[in-house]
């Protein structure tokens, strides 16, 4: 009998850590494949062919898994994770989030500047307000307080970070609307969150 469409969305896959050996969930974790050359690739988006292993969504067990060499008992005699792959996830990890808002802001769902992150919030249409690493404390402030319940709040991102994802100069203060495109930003930066903790 086949799973209804809800039925399907509630299974979940799960994968064990070749650091650990926990089996958890796969947004837990990030996969692995081993490239044409040898060389350790990271998946993300859990599409590239190949056989992949698994490694808990951790800088810190990233790390582990490059000084066990745990790789090349996964992947294979030969598959190689150079030194700086958890540098690496990190940047890809902050790359895909920064995308969402790119993506975002050309759909006209994303605003920047605090004079339209206001007027976003006052029409009850902002899902995410992002202030940039650089915000001063009062201006984050007034804009937190006409964030209503619903509104979740970020400063991840440098002012030059913002600034390419929105094409533009000395983007300080955004804001995202309601919608799938920001539950996709949430999700990428809550990965990126746990990444780094």
């Amino acid at each position: 009998m086949n799973p209804t469409a809800a039925e399907a969305e509630e299974i979940v896959v799960e994968r064990m850590c070749i650091v650990t050996r926990e089996v958890m969930d796969e947004a837990q974790l990030i996969r692995f494949v081993r490239g044409p050359d040898g060389g350790v690739v990271p998946d993300l988006n859990r599409k590239l062919p190949g056989r992949g292993v698994w490694v808990g969504l951790s800088r810190a067990r990233v790390a582990e898994a490059v000084k066990r060499k745990a790789f090349a008992r996964g992947l294979g005699e030969g598959s190689a994770a150079t030194e700086d792959l958890p540098e690496q996830i990190g940047g890809l990890l902050r790359k895909a989030a920064l995308a969402y808002i790119s993506l975002a802001k050309k759909a006209g769902e994303a605003v920047a500047g605090a004079v339209k992150v206001e007027e976003m919030l006052a029409a009850g249409r902002a899902r995410l307000v992002i202030h940039a690493k650089e915000a001063a404390q009062n201006g984050r402030q007034k804009i937190d307080n006409l964030s209503g319940p619903g509104v979740e709040t970020m400063g991840f991102f440098t002012s030059s970070e913002l600034d390419l994802a929105f094409g533009r100069t000395n983007v300080i203060h955004a804001a995202v609307a309601k919608g799938g495109l920001a539950e996709k930003l949430l999700q990428a930066t809550r990965r990126m969150e746990v990444y780094e903790a």
